[in-house]
């Protein structure tokens, strides 16, 4: 499973989408608190986390055919 690792930035993607997602405050707070100070901002530490979920759940997939 990859590992995950404060993105810098998000890489150049040619589309994108915007979606309005709501968070628990003790999330954002604590996403917030990890990126303190990294350069990372919340939308690339989203789209990374979401990628890392993305590959395990398909690893876990794999693993259960």
């Amino acid at each position: 499973m990859k590992e995950f690792h404060l993105p810098c930035r998000i890489p150049k993607i040619p589309t994108t989408t915007n979606k309005t997602i709501r968070f628990p405050n003790e999330i954002i707070a604590q996403v917030e608190k990890a990126i303190f100070g990294t350069g990372c901002s919340f939308t690339a530490f989203v789209v990374e986390a979401t990628r890392v979920a993305l590959e395990s759940l398909k690893e876990q997939q794999e693993s259960h055919q």
